[in-house]
């Protein structure tokens, strides 16, 4: 690339810089991330979060426990993330799957951080 500059009709050499023009045209933004997040209901067991929390996010009991308790008493807890849109998108269906299979309506949302 060359580092050429557009000149004004009078020359005065107070141009754009077209390499500073396409440089700022060509900056690539990082894609967003997103999280799972876990809605209380009145519902569903416990139990059955903890372990869903161990088996789609891979926490550990102990913080899938407190996962839970999250969820239990402020509403909301996050299950898991930073993840792509598609990632975060694909465990919140599976997520949503194994509950609906166990017959119980536990919400769960991607969320963009």
């Amino acid at each position: 690339m060359s580092q050429r500059k557009k000149i004004n009709k009078n020359n005065s050499g107070s141009g754009v810089d077209l390499l500073d023009k396409n440089e700022s045209k060509n900056k690539v933004k990082p894609p967003s991330k997103y999280q799972v997040v876990y809605y209380n209901d009145d519902y569903t067991p416990m139990d059955l979060v903890v372990i869903s929390l161990c088996h789609f996010f891979h926490h550990s009991v102990e913080t899938a426990s407190g996962i839970m308790i999250n969820v239990h008493e402020k509403g909301k807890g996050i299950a898991g993330g930073p993840y792509s849109k598609e990632i975060a998108d694909t465990k919140v269906n599976n997520v949503i799957q194994f509950f609906q299979g166990q017959g119980y309506p536990l919400l769960s949302k991607s969320e963009k951080i």
